[in-house]
């Protein structure tokens, strides 16, 4: 099973960004922790890119830089620490007119939740990873169209065109990094999975689980954990409130509805492990989402 699509899906209910940065001489720019994914596509020039801990590492022009659950990190011309490179202030920025004359020149895209936390999968990758998509002429034009669209913000459809720009540059650098499609090799996990993804509002259990693979329930339980690293129900209650969140954010179902969709057999239960998930309850996520989604438009 495809496992980049199925971290990701928690990650799209987060609001969708992207814009240009860059600068010359000293310059360097350092980006907060925060709760999501994200990438920096190295356009022109070169920096170093510099985390918590480690050796700064160097990056060029087609470079991307993968942030897969929002490390704190920075991009500066010269090496130096981290807390004295300054911090870029968010928001969006088209290039300026004289971009070209930059020592350095980036794109950069996230998904950013309000509430909750990337997939266990996203949280197991390392902090930062450098992708040279040197073989992937789909990657760089992705780039090249992104970059078209932060320099024309105003124009109509712009917020839908870059969510899904900013969707298809992680998916293709996650698996460019890896050179594969992300596949589970555990045959009958995999199964499993499917099956928990198709239906997770079914009262699965770890006995009926295990049956699904053909294991015994400790057998089952223990190759679950060592491909997801997540006990099965732990991941199953996961999964039911991530697409929860979508149901959520993409249509207007009452709670009630939204509750037995994902396997809760009352709004109250629903409520309340959503709530441990995301840190707020179901109707003002999506209210929260609703204001968002109103301001982008």
């Amino acid at each position: 099973m495809d496992l980049v699509s199925t971290a990701l899906a928690g990650a799209r209910v987060g609001e969708a960004g992207a814009r240009w940065f860059g600068g010359s001489g000293r310059w360097g720019a350092r980006f907060d922790a925060f709760a999501g994914i994200g990438f920096h596509a190295v356009t022109s020039g070169s920096a170093w890119l510099i985390g918590a801990a480690g050796d700064p590492v160097p990056v060029t022009a087609g470079d991307v830089v993968l942030i897969p659950s929002g490390a704190e990190h920075a991009l500066t011309l010269q090496p130096r620490p981290l807390p004295e490179v300054p911090l870029l202030a968010l928001g969006p920025q088209a290039p300026p007119r004289d971009a070209d004359t930059y020592d350095l020149a980036v794109l950069c895209g996230a998904y950013r939740l309000k509430s909750g936390q990337v997939h266990t999968f996203l949280r197991g990758l390392p902090e930062l990873i450098v992708v040279r998509p040197d073989a992937s002429h789909e990657l760089s034009a992705l780039i090249t169209v992104l970059g078209g669209d932060v320099a024309n913000d105003e124009q109509a459809g712009a917020s839908i065109t870059r969510t899904a720009l900013i969707d298809l540059i992680l998916v293709n650098a996650l698996r460019v990094w890896r050179g594969a499609s992300f596949e589970v090799d555990d045959v009958q996990v995999a199964a499993v999975l499917d099956a928990m993804h198709a239906s997770p509002q079914e009262p699965w259990t770890v006995e009926r689980l295990g049956a699904l693979a053909g294991l015994s329930r400790t057998a089952f339980s223990r190759r679950f954990v060592a491909q997801t690293g997540r006990s099965p129900m732990s991941y199953l209650i996961s999964q039911r409130l991530t697409r929860a969140a979508q149901l959520l954010c993409d249509t207007d179902a009452p709670l009630a509805s939204v509750a037995v969709q994902v396997g809760y057999g009352s709004e109250f239960a629903f409520a309340n492990a959503f709530r441990r998930e995301f840190g707020v309850s179901p109707g003002r996520y999506r209210r929260d989402h609703e204001r968002v989604l109103g301001l982008a438009l």
